[in-house]
């Protein structure tokens, strides 16, 4: 049976064919007991080294609110028309010590966007420094690079706005290699017909650490000043990175306390799914129609998912009017739906697998569809309701909601169609998709006052 990606061994290829089970067709050890394993124990480290990735990379997206000079949004206003000021909104008093800059539309949007470029960079080199050396202390020391640069946040925005999009590329740098590295490192630890579960645990993290940062940032913002945001994230990242390099091995081979049964386990699941192969086949990989399929899914998912991650609070204090503690909130809750989506639809999709025989192209083409489509039709709807507030959190709601179900789509395939490349399968895809992240708030930004029709809030919400 043909490879899905040219030129890799058979034995690999008949591995990620489209029948299901996997493996059905060779001796495999009795599957180890999840509870307190190692392979569960990665996924629930990874988990929260996720959480504070996503938390070290969202938390400039409220603060930055809470950063602008509200008399520099103002000159942006271009019509009177704008959803209606809350009633609540001057009642809370807070405290405002924070230094503001003087930072119009554009500039903003280069802020946000500056992370990308140097996120992009590191994706193909990430890859593959991973398939070499491992991804253990690739995935720790850029989570630790990126919490180290964002303690100097506050530092940079003085200097100004040019230190401040160079700490944020030198941010993206180090968070560049972290989705290649753990794609990497789940090569050799995640038995096929559990890589749903194993990877919508770990990188559900991401999701969690949007919904817990964002309405903290608010908080923080909204009692303290916005430099405290960057403070305490910084740190958390730093305690993450001990807890990370004590506790995890590279493979099952290495790790101290794996029991002799889950070993084997995986050891025995894994046997004919990884090549022998020392060199990467770039060009076979390259041809590889499955990856492109991948990469334009994924460049296709991320254009949405970018789009709100970044512009969210900006949407809620602009348009809809919350303040900035309100704002933290109700940006958080689409990702808590969307955290959800991705821990069940990582349970059903190996369910459907390994239970009632699903093949596994079926199985990650239909979640693929759900988590692309349905996100498309609400956040489309949401731009026609104008000021309700109420359907327009609900819409969004849903629509990031559902795309939690590419987390057992398009997002794991890479370890499908060829397990020993798929920190560079990612690496390659992730590429693409990283171009959404870098044009999308710039576009957003610089056409929102003009092209619209909708006023900026100019004055003060809190």
């Amino acid at each position: 049976m043909r490879s899905p990606v040219p030129g890799l061994s058979a034995s690999e290829g008949d591995k990620v064919s489209d029948s299901t089970p996997l493996l059905q067709d060779a001796p495999q050890a009795e599957a180890a007991p999840v509870c307190c394993s190692a392979r569960y124990n990665l996924a629930v480290l990874a988990f929260f080294g996720f959480f504070v990735l996503y938390a070290l990379r969202v938390n400039l997206s409220v603060a930055l609110v809470d950063m602008v000079d509200s008399n520099t949004t103002l000159a942006d206003n271009r019509t009177s028309k704008e959803c209606a000021e809350h009633s609540t909104s001057n009642k809370v008093l807070r405290t405002s010590t924070g230094k503001r800059y003087q930072w119009d539309a554009e500039t903003q949007g280069w802020i946000l966007g500056s992370f990308f470029y140097g996120y992009i960079i590191t994706q193909i080199p990430g890859g593959y420094v991973a398939s070499k050396v491992g991804g253990k202390l690739l995935l720790g020391f850029g989570i630790l690079g990126t919490a180290v640069f964002t303690l100097f946040t506050p530092i940079a925005a003085d200097l100004g706005v040019g230190a401040l999009i160079m700490l944020r590329a030198l941010e993206g740098l180090g968070e560049g290699v972290t989705f290649p590295a753990m794609h990497a490192m789940w090569s050799a630890w995640a038995p096929p017909l559990e890589r749903s579960k194993l990877l919508s645990i770990s990188y559900a993290g991401a999701q969690l650490g949007t919904v817990i940062s964002l309405p903290l940032s608010g908080i923080i913002c909204f009692y303290m000043n916005w430099t405290y945001v960057f403070y305490l994230f910084g740190i958390v990242g730093i305690i993450w990175f001990v807890l990370w390099i004590w506790l995890v091995s590279e493979t099952p081979e290495t790790h101290k306390t794996i029991s002799h049964q889950e070993k084997e386990y995986i050891l025995s699941s894994l046997k004919n799914q990884l090549s022998s192969q020392k060199s990467v086949p770039w060009i076979p990989i390259l041809k590889s129609l499955p990856l492109w399929a991948i990469v334009v899914a994924h460049f296709s998912y991320n254009w949405i998912f970018y789009t709100l991650l970044t512009l969210l609070p900006t949407y809620m204090k602009e348009i809809l009017r919350f303040n900035v503690q309100e704002n933290g909130i109700l940006s958080a809750v689409p990702y808590f739906g969307c955290w959800l989506c991705m821990i069940m639809s990582g349970q059903a999709a190996d369910h459907l697998r390994a239970k009632w025989n699903f093949s596994t192209i079926c199985v990650r083409r239909v979640f693929s569809l759900i988590g692309m489509i349905g996100p498309a039709v609400f956040l489309v709807a949401a731009g026609f309701i104008g000021c309700d507030y109420s359907l327009a959190v609900a819409f969004l709601t849903i629509s990031t909601t559902l795309g939690g179900f590419c987390s057992s789509g398009f997002s794991i395939n890479h370890l499908d169609i060829a397990p020993s490349y798929a920190g560079i399968l990612l690496g390659i895809t992730n590429t693409f998709a990283t171009i959404p992240g870098m044009v999308g708030p710039v576009i957003a930004k610089s056409l929102t006052p003009e092209e619209t029709g909708t006023k900026k809030a100019g004055e003060e919400q809190y």
